[in-house]
């Protein structure tokens, strides 16, 4: 019988692909003519769960509980080090359940001491075992992922759901450090992020469809009772952050799921987003290449993103969330029918004017 874990991640890599046509291509800048900047102008850091950190994006959840994961977990622990990223473990579910998977997840700490770390658990988790989690990886904040289509089709996934809300509670009371509410790859709609903001949560990754499908991944497991129907369910990234437009001011958006390219993650953080978390990126990374190799493939990403912002004449991340975007295509009619005003998107430039 094969560890639920590596099914996942050996998955995840074969599934993954830059999708040709997102819903990030449906998202446009208003080109201007007239550059202001010099390329040392921008400043391409990021600021959220009161965290200065030097890039605009980090190492989402993946992985941990089998022997092979925990190697994959210091190969990304390492690259996040060298790169001063914060890093996100995968479910410790499994360490949680066998206290001898606890070392594929602790090697992270081991590796990376001085850096940013945040556990995960799942909403079907307590305020004790989200604990336990944050004290195994001695976390500097906690993720707690919803991930309702992913147990439907799991063979062995939950089948009730009724106590979500109880264990985000009794989670938000008994963990003392810092708490993001994510998704798992299917999107979050404006009454969830209300929902969530209304319980007490200021920190949310949208995390939408586009990128790891996890309907996908356990439809591969099943061993009958095929749930394809289900493979395009729930809100894109693009989607999820239109959806978010009108949260709360003081309500820090994370954004993940089909992050394909450095213009595509300018694209988020000028729809809201305050930093971009990748999965699959990285999770090529460390499979396909050497550390040296790796490094080098994120500079090439990370040189890329500075030209866009100077392209953008902006000089950091908050800049961009005044420029004009115009939708097309499935984006704007989602915000037509969901009323989301898409042209006062298409002209913030001239409200920041006035």
């Amino acid at each position: 019988m094969t560890n639920r874990k590596d099914d996942h991640v050996r998955e995840a890599a074969a599934n993954y692909k830059e999708e040709k046509i997102s819903d990030f291509d449906h998202v446009r800048f208003v080109h201007n003519s007239m550059g202001q900047l010099a390329e040392e102008d921008i400043d391409l850091s990021s600021h959220w769960l009161d965290q200065d950190f030097p890039l605009p994006f980090y190492i989402n959840a993946m992985t941990g509980g089998s022997e092979w994961t925990r190697e994959i977990n210091g190969r990304l622990a390492r690259l996040a080090q060298a790169l001063k990223l914060p890093m996100a473990s995968g479910s410790l579910s499994a360490a949680l359940k066998d206290p001898q998977q606890e070392t594929s997840f602790r090697i992270i700490r081991e590796i990376y001491p001085e850096g940013f770390i945040l556990a995960n658990v799942g909403a079907d988790r307590n305020g004790q075992d989200a604990k336990k989690a944050v004290e195994i990886l001695e976390a500097d904040a906690l993720q707690v992922h919803l991930n309702l289509p992913q147990e439907i089709v799991m063979p062995e996934g939950d089948r009730d759901f009724r106590r979500i809300r109880d264990h985000l509670l009794d989670i938000k009371d008994q963990v003392k450090v810092p708490i993001v509410i994510k998704e798992v790859g299917f999107g979050m709609s404006r009454e969830t992020i209300n929902e969530l903001y209304q319980l007490g949560f200021s920190t949310i990754d949208i995390s939408g469809r586009g990128g790891t499908n996890f309907a996908q991944i356990e439809n591969q497991r099943r061993p009958d009772q095929d749930f394809a129907e289900l493979f395009d369910w729930g809100q894109s990234t693009v989607v999820s952050l239109l959806e978010a437009s009108q949260a709360p001011s003081d309500l820090t958006l994370l954004a993940s799921g089909g992050v394909r390219q450095p213009l595509d993650m300018v694209k988020a953080l000028s729809l809201g987003a305050q930093a971009v978390g990748m999965s699959g990126y990285f999770l090529q990374l460390v499979l396909n290449h050497d550390l040296a190799d790796s490094l080098q493939k994120v500079q090439e990403f990370t040189d890329k993103l500075k030209l866009i912002y100077l392209l953008l004449n902006c000089r950091n991340s908050q800049e961009l969330k005044q420029l004009d975007l115009v939708l097309s295509a499935g984006p704007w009619h989602w915000a037509q029918v969901r009323g989301i005003d898409a042209q006062a998107l298409a002209q913030r430039s001239q409200q920041r004017d006035r």
